[in-house]
């Protein structure tokens, strides 16, 4: 069942709302997190208006009482007031750098804190077992991790190792349970804590798949994983620009790819001239520089 989103129930009851329940609900919004701890009493306080308004409101968006909506607040507050609040920010942003300076300035920052946690021996291992894999599953979910693992599976065909991605939760868990002991599971999540893919990379470890994760250090997803690599979020304030986040996973998949690419250097350097070849057949331009299929 999807959860109550008080804040989208409030705004299609704003116009049917009483003055006093209006100004109630807003301080609400201006801080989830404080109307869900606080008491109806210090709620009343903040808004200006009588306790019994604060009831009023609640059944006034449909909810049965003042408990029900204080546990949706609750739910909301996790979410992040940085998401109630971005619409507030206008002034803030016309002092701030240009879209282009701020969205690169991301980008790069979680780039270098990304290099940084990487570990070369961890990065070594995790393609050795790529290198023995008699097939390779990419299992990814979301935005960033479903990309992703579709852009692993281009990258090991090119250097001549099976790869399939599969991006469906049913079909993760259909494989999962196909996979034999030679098999390897390359899995992508930014926070490790999606439970169906949890349960699908569980399943093929259960059957003696090994598992590699590109994931938040300590989640759910890294516990499970023979190896970890640590793809570390780094969300701002700013909600309006897509997140920088999944440039440090795919870095992280390009020093695989390298160092995998290096390990199997004649049969990758054989299978990258052939496809170098059949893609100068098919373009116009000669250009020898043209990237590889990309």
């Amino acid at each position: 069942m999807q959860p109550l989103d008080i804040v989208d129930r409030i705004a299609r009851h704003r116009d049917s709302l009483r003055p006093s329940e209006r100004r109630a609900a807003q301080a609400i919004l201006d801080d989830l997190g404080a109307g869900a701890s606080a008491s109806i009493g210090e709620l009343a306080k903040k808004a200006g208006v009588s306790q019994a308004t604060i009831t009023r409101l609640a059944r006034a968006i449909g909810l049965k009482d003042v408990r029900e909506m204080k546990v949706a607040l609750a739910r909301a507050s996790a979410v992040g007031n940085r998401f109630i609040a971005a619409g507030n920010a206008t002034q803030q942003e016309e002092t701030a750098p240009s879209v282009s300076q701020r969205v690169v300035s991301d980008i790069v920052q979680a780039m270098q804190v990304n290099e940084a946690l990487l570990d070369p021996e961890e990065v070594m291992a995790a393609a050795k077992l790529l290198d023995g894999a008699r097939m390779i599953y990419t299992f990814g979910m979301g935005g960033s991790s479903t990309m992703l693992s579709l852009e692993a599976a281009n990258r090991l065909f090119r250097l001549g190792l099976p790869a399939a991605a599969y991006t469906d939760a049913l079909t993760q868990r259909m494989v999962a349970a196909s996979v034999r002991a030679e098999d390897v599971v390359l899995a992508f999540s930014m926070t490790g804590g999606l439970a169906e893919l949890n349960t699908s990379c569980a399943t093929a470890k259960g059957y003696g798949a090994r598992l590699v994760a590109l994931t938040a250090i300590g989640s759910p997803l890294a516990g499970i994983a023979d190896l970890s690599l640590p793809v570390q979020t780094m969300e701002t304030d700013f909600i309006f620009k897509p997140s920088a986040s999944r440039y440090a996973m795919m870095m992280v998949l390009d020093v695989l790819m390298t160092e995998l690419a290096l390990l199997r250097r004649p049969v990758s350097q054989e299978t990258l001239r052939r496809v170098k070849l059949a893609l100068d057949g098919f373009r116009q331009s000669g250009n020898d520089r043209q990237p590889l299929g990309d």
